[in-house]
């Protein structure tokens, strides 16, 4: 497909895919700067309004195979096309529920089509890519959530506040759609494959290095989430800093983020073992520095910013890897990456949480995310060693 593109088609058809991982983006993040203005609203307290991210999160974990597993011989921009028509949806009933219960469900319903999405969107780069650079053509389309970080949550939660929560949700429908339209427009379309079937893809759950490498993604990433998840009260309680000064230090993550993600994709072209390799490392040690760093504001800001980039890199290469062990099952293991992100989003913000409930401080998380980071390089250091002994599905070396 590649070969048909200009540079400038090329550029538009990834454009219309990064606006679709940034509408994702903000309506995963922004409900939970939002909280105490849906709890408001709906006359519920601030802990059950926060359901509607864990619903959020399920959906996520739930659509994924789902997705994957129907979309198996579809054309892929029609299923594209289709997922932000039931993205904007969801959307669209988020911001007219009347209750609570309404808000839940229509906040499960926006969370299917996320990894589905990220994960046809990784497929469709690749193809459209120039040989050797599929990495940074992942990388590229990943970028949709740190844009949303750096502008499209912030721009969103004050809007929420000044005009009421329900602007939030309005406008990310209004993405979708738009997304919709320019992924019909921009992005070539292709034949599904007849000869690839659902079968194909449900393959991959008999795959041993797909299980693996599910679980370097939950247990990995868990680390940044076990940090990231409580970096307000840590700022306010341990740095004692103003509150004011949160949204600074969010910023600045999200800013390498912008960075990691793209030298992610770069160094995925060169070895993908050897960036997660790295970046887990890194941002391991990042998170153990976090425990003392967080004392003052200075150093606490340069490991926020280091945890940032580590992580956003290691997503890509997690994405590149999940592709290359599902095999023929690319679209699932394509998509089932973001499933293992939400399962690393949940544990990490639990386990932090017990610690902090122990009496251990908010300092704590840090230095239990840095536990799950090295926790995920030692079931990869298994995922290798497996391998090496010709059990499982055998992989490139990437």
């Amino acid at each position: 497909m590649s070969t048909t593109l200009t540079p400038r088609a090329r550029a538009l058809a990834f454009a219309a895919l990064v606006l679709g991982g940034v509408g994702i983006g903000v309506t995963e993040f922004v409900t939970m700067g939002l909280l105490p203005q849906i709890a408001d609203g709906l006359g519920v307290s601030v802990p059950r309004a926060a359901d509607t991210i864990s619903a959020y999160a399920l959906g996520v974990v739930v659509g994924s195979p789902l997705v994957a597993l129907g979309a198996a011989r579809a054309p892929k921009r029609t299923v594209l096309v289709v997922l932000m028509v039931v993205f904007a949806l969801g959307n669209a009933a988020a911001a007219l529920a009347p209750d609570h219960p309404s808000l839940v469900l229509a906040r499960f319903v926006s969370g299917l089509p996320h990894g589905g999405f990220f994960g046809l969107a990784a497929l469709i780069a690749v193809a459209l890519a120039p040989p050797g650079q599929g990495g940074r053509a992942v990388g590229t389309v990943m970028l949709g959530i740190p844009l949303a970080m750096v502008a499209g949550v912030p721009l969103g939660t004050w809007a929420g506040q000044v005009l009421g929560w329900r602007v939030a949700y309005w406008a990310v429908a209004a993405i979708g759609v738009l997304t919709a339209v320019l992924v019909l427009r921009w992005v070539p379309w292709r034949p599904g494959d007849r000869a690839h079937s659902w079968r194909t893809e449900v393959g991959a759950f008999a795959n041993l290095q797909f299980w693996l490498t599910m679980l370097v993604g939950a247990v990995g990433f868990g680390g940044m989430f076990a940090m990231y998840s409580y970096i307000a009260p840590t700022l306010t309680e341990v740095t004692g800093l103003d509150q004011a000064w949160v949204p600074v230090y969010l910023l600045v993550y999200g800013l390498v983020s912008i960075v990691g993600t793209w030298l992610g994709g770069r160094l995925g072209d060169w070895s993908v073992l050897r960036t997660l390799v790295i970046m887990g490392l890194g941002s391991a040690a990042a998170l153990l520095a976090f425990v003392w760093a967080s004392l003052e504001p200075v150093p606490a800001v340069l490991a926020v910013a280091v945890v940032g980039l580590c992580s956003s890199a290691w997503v890509v290469a997690l994405q590149l890897r999940l592709m290359a062990v599902a095999g023929a099952a690319r679209t699932l293991g394509a998509a089932m990456n973001h499933s293992a992100l939400n399962l690393a989003n949940a544990l990490g913000a639990w386990v932090g949480g017990l610690v902090i409930t122990a009496g251990y401080g908010y300092r704590a998380p840090a230095l239990v995310g840095a536990g799950l980071s090295l926790g995920g390089l030692l079931v990869l250091g298994v995922s290798l060693l497996v391998r090496h002994r010709g059990r499982g599905t055998p992989a490139r070396a990437v």
